[in-house]
């Protein structure tokens, strides 16, 4: 892949053979964003996991401390009263049939839907269409719920899905340049917290083999792992 002049001047600024302190790594990150607009940051954890084991697919969903940077659409699919606490809550889109009909037409401005379990056999026709775009409900990432405005407040908070691929990696993004290096940083380590805590027990050996930060279009920065596991006693 050819890359732009400014890719390369930032590059050079990034030793490919040294792993570097969490806080350190961030800061780089900082420093080698070339784009004009604020770029979203981003932690791919390479995994000792194989996804076609029911236990080591994981899946789920956190708050990050202080958020992505990114204010999220929510759709709620809800009737009655848990409507109207997702209306409270703040919710961007509310509806049931009519929001559903909406969206098998076409229509996706939104980044999250929300549903009461009661919608899921409706909202469930249009699994071709979201699940390929990632979109379909599911209880493990607490969006199929009863508690919608709690799930709203959340996802507006900067709560972030994650997943495995089908390699064992999980990518997920954790803020913007412009927060501060400690904001990225402690981003970064609440979400490999949670990933160590779902270590299934049916992994041997390394567990993460590496984290690699970067912006968008910016170069790769590993992350030393003994450092990662000490973050935080730093604090």
């Amino acid at each position: 892949m050819k890359r732009g002049k400014r890719y390369l001047e930032a590059a050079k600024l990034v030793d490919r053979t040294k792993t570097y302190p969490l806080l350190e790594a961030v800061e780089l990150v900082q420093k080698t964003s070339t784009v004009k607009f604020d770029a979203s940051v981003e932690a791919a954890f390479r995994l000792n996991l194989d996804p076609r084991q029911a236990d080591q697919n994981l899946r789920g969903a956190i708050v990050l401390p202080h958020g992505t940077g990114k204010t999220q659409k929510v759709v709620v699919i809800a009737t009655g009263d848990k409507a109207k606490e997702a209306k409270d809550a703040g919710a961007d889109f509310v509806g049931d049939a009519d929001i559903i009909e909406k969206i098998s037409k076409g229509w996706f401005d939104f980044d999250v839907i929300v549903a009461t379990p009661d919608m899921m056999a409706q909202l469930g026709r249009l699994g071709r269409v979201l699940g390929p775009k990632g979109l379909m409900p599911n209880p493990k990432t607490g969006t199929v719920t009863m508690d919608v405005a709690k799930a709203v407040e959340e996802i507006k908070a900067g709560k972030i899905e994650y997943r495995v691929d089908k390699v064992g990696n999980i990518h997920a993004v954790v803020g913007k340049a412009s927060f501060t290096k400690e904001q990225l940083a402690e981003n970064i380590f609440t979400l490999y917290e949670r990933l160590i805590q779902l270590r299934p027990s049916t992994v041997k050996g390394t567990y993460l083999r590496n984290l690699t930060v970067t912006s968008t279009m910016g170069p790769g920065i590993k992350v030393d792992r003994d450092d990662l596991r000490e973050f935080k006693l730093k604090k």
